[in-house]
């Protein structure tokens, strides 16, 4: 029975994946479309195409590969006479339509998080309700009713934000901030217990949270903020990144987030099968937010930088020769393909060595 739900868990995270593809390209489509522009294929997939049709400008197809999709527009990559093309269309429409993507993965992002949410009865806050015998969080000073504020430096809005932010802290040197009768007290740079886990020691929670029951306006606002929360650990995530807080084994391409997700939820499916799905769709949140946001950054081949073009033509009134922006992508492109063989080839090489 446990290898028939594996099994199913597999294709659902599959068809998960692949509608977070597809719903990023939706957005550029919808957007194309409303502004007038001519889309010539709107595709799932990648690789020879399996199936299709045409209906009015448009050919619709599903192609071999579930590992991507695009949406072909009438001169997006070069120059073209037709009335209804990408490049001839105004400045702030071709903005719209390329920024839809990214945006459509957040809105996503917070659909999913309300299937998540939906069936809880009880949600965490950041309100202390009790602390464990001989905790360093009260011995510091926190009092019970202390609304957490502050994790070193890390705004924290919800029981998320706490959670992200006690496992990046050190357990020796942890700096905290709480709100008390509506003024803030910093407890200042204390030690708290730690525990071990997968090799590094992280913060052992030493106190309780209060809950909060469920009810359709909390469901929904408790959404919103987490999806907001989502999108700072992305946004966090990518500054350690740059900033070399994070190491290459902290970066995971297509073969590393396969081998997550099986791993999460492997782990839960031995609390059913439902546990299992609640979290493979957790992680779906982060890999479309994650997409969403990747895709904005100002980077050569991604939207973000289509987007830094059309804003340099918006502000000069002069769009930058498509055979140089085209140069530029490119280029782009071929590093990006690059960093995905490495990111790809260390996955292999962790899952091999353990």
């Amino acid at each position: 029975m446990q290898a028939l739900y594996i099994g199913l868990l597999i294709v659902i995270g599959i068809l998960l994946f692949s509608f977070i593809i597809f719903f990023h390209e939706l957005g550029h489509f919808l957007f194309a479309k409303l502004a007038g522009i001519r889309v010539n294929e709107f595709a799932l997939g990648m690789g020879p195409r399996l199936w299709g049709f045409r209906r009015g400008e448009t050919t619709y197809s599903l192609r071999l590969l579930p590992v991507g999709g695009f949406c072909a527009m009438e001169g997006e990559d070069e120059a073209s006479s037709d009335p209804g093309a990408f490049g001839n269309k105004p400045a702030w429409k071709r903005m719209l339509v390329v920024v839809a993507g990214g945006v459509f993965n957040i809105i996503l992002g917070f659909v999913m998080m309300l299937f998540l949410l939906a069936p809880q009865e009880m949600f965490g806050t950041t309100i202390i309700a009790q602390f464990t015998e001989g905790s360093a969080l009260s011995a510091a000073g926190a009092k019970e009713g202390d609304r957490i504020l502050e994790i070193d430096g890390y705004q924290v809005n919800t029981d998320k934000d706490m959670g992200f932010a006690l496992a990046l802290a050190d357990p020796n040197q942890v700096h905290m901030v709480v709100e008390r009768d509506g003024a803030r007290v910093d407890l200042g740079t204390f030690a708290m217990h730690s525990q071990e886990l997968e090799g590094r020691n992280v913060v052992a929670m030493d106190f309780y949270v209060l809950g909060e029951k469920r009810s359709v306006p909390v469901v929904l606002r408790r959404a919103v903020a987490d999806t907001f929360s989502t999108t700072r650990m992305v946004l966090e995530s990518l500054k350690g990144l740059v900033t070399g807080r994070f190491g290459m084994n902290e970066i995971a391409g297509p073969v590393g987030t396969a081998r997550a997700i099986s791993q999460v939820t492997g782990a839960s499916l031995a609390f059913g099968f439902g546990e299992a799905l609640s979290s493979m769709l957790m992680v779906m949140v982060i890999i479309t937010v994650n997409l969403g946001i990747v895709n904005l950054m100002p980077l050569p081949a991604l939207d973000g930088g289509r987007l830094l073009f059309l804003v340099w033509e918006a502000v000069t009134r002069r769009p930058v020769p498509a055979k140089y922006e085209g140069y530029v992508h490119a280029a782009g492109f071929v590093l990006l393909i690059g960093f995905m063989v490495v990111v790809t080839f260390h996955d292999i090489f962790m899952i091999v060595t353990g």
